[in-house]
């Protein structure tokens, strides 16, 4: 994985300062018991609610 991937990068919340920081952002929303956005599908991703619970709803929701 590339951990400096700015340009494909699909979270919204672009004033993150871990921003296409990929190693970063998981180990900071691993370190919180949650989910990177870029996990999620767009609509998911939007919602800014990055529990597992509403990952597996996204999950549930799209396959």
């Amino acid at each position: 994985m590339a951990c400096n991937n700015s340009i494909h990068c699909t979270c919204t919340y672009i004033s993150c300062s871990r921003h296409g920081k990929c190693c970063e952002c998981v180990a900071y929303h691993r370190k919180s018991g949650e989910v990177p956005g870029c996990f999620f599908s767009k609509a998911g991703e939007k919602t800014y609610d990055r529990s597992i619970e509403n990952l597996y709803n996204d999950f549930k929701q799209y396959r």
